[in-house]
This record gives C-alpha cells, sequence and structure tokens, in this order.
C-alpha cells in the first residue's frame, strides 16, 4: 500500500492509501468512549481535508469492548462524516467479540454512509475498489 500518515496516536493510525483513494484507519488496543470520539473526530476531519469518499476501517487490532460510543458513532459522527463526502465505508470487524458486539451496535444505529463490515480485511478492500 502507498499510504501517507496524516494521524498517529497510541489508539488510531490515519492514513491516505493513494493507490485505492480511501482513508485507511488502524485502531489498535484497548479502546473506550473517549478514544473512539476522538478518533472519529480526528477521521472526520482528514476526511474533509483529503476529500475522499471512501474509508477503510480496520479494526483487527481491536481488544475492547467500546459500546458506549456507538450510539454517538452512529447517530452524530456517520452522519457528519456522510456531509463530508463519505459514500462506502468498510469495517473490518476485530476478532475480540466484545469489540465485533460493539462495531455491530454501532451499525444498528446508522442509515448513511453505506457501512458494510467484513471479516476478512481482503474481501472488505475488494468491495471497497468496486464502489
Amino acid at each position: 500500500m502507498a499510504l501517507n500518515t496524516l494521524f498517529a496516536s497510541a489508539y488510531l493510525t490515519i492514513a491516505y492509501d493513494y493507490a485505492n483513494d480511501w482513508l485507511y484507519a488502524n485502531w489498535t488496543g484497548e479502546q473506550d468512549y473517549d478514544s473512539v470520539h476522538a478518533g472519529c473526530l480526528h477521521m472526520l476531519e482528514v476526511l474533509k481535508q483529503e476529500r475522499c469518499h471512501k474509508v477503510l476501517n480496520d479494526n483487527r487490532e481491536v481488544t475492547s469492548m467500546w459500546s458506549e460510543a456507538a450510539e454517538w458513532g452512529g447517530t452524530v459522527w456517520f452522519p457528519l462524516m456522510a456531509d463530508a463526502g463519505l459514500e462506502y465505508f468498510a469495517w473490518v470487524y476485530s476478532p475480540n467479540h466484545y469489540s465485533r458486539l460493539s462495531t455491530d451496535l454501532m451499525l444498528s444505529h446508522t442509515t448513511r454512509p453505506l457501512v458494510l463490515a467484513f471479516n476478512d480485511a481482503a474481501i472488505a478492500q475488494a468491495w471497497l475498489r468496486q464502489m
């Protein structure tokens, strides 16, 4: 991947993937309301800055439940992302059961943009390339 890192912290790295024309967000470690909230707002700013329409959101390294941020993410953040130009969001599940439940809860509150969750990163990338 031809990645240009635009934001990096202990819990999230956001890069622009020039080969695929999308943001790549790699979340790591334990997440909670504060880290998810802050990370999502950073992603919103980077999306606006780069004017892109697709995100590959990678949770394979997330190790905890973060369900307290799910409603905010689905009802506030995703609509803000859509308003900023996001059209397609491919979400790669964490292997952690509780993180997966948090993802599903957030998606249950989401009406736009189009978000699909995947068990396999290669399949998520293939879907995002088609969109």
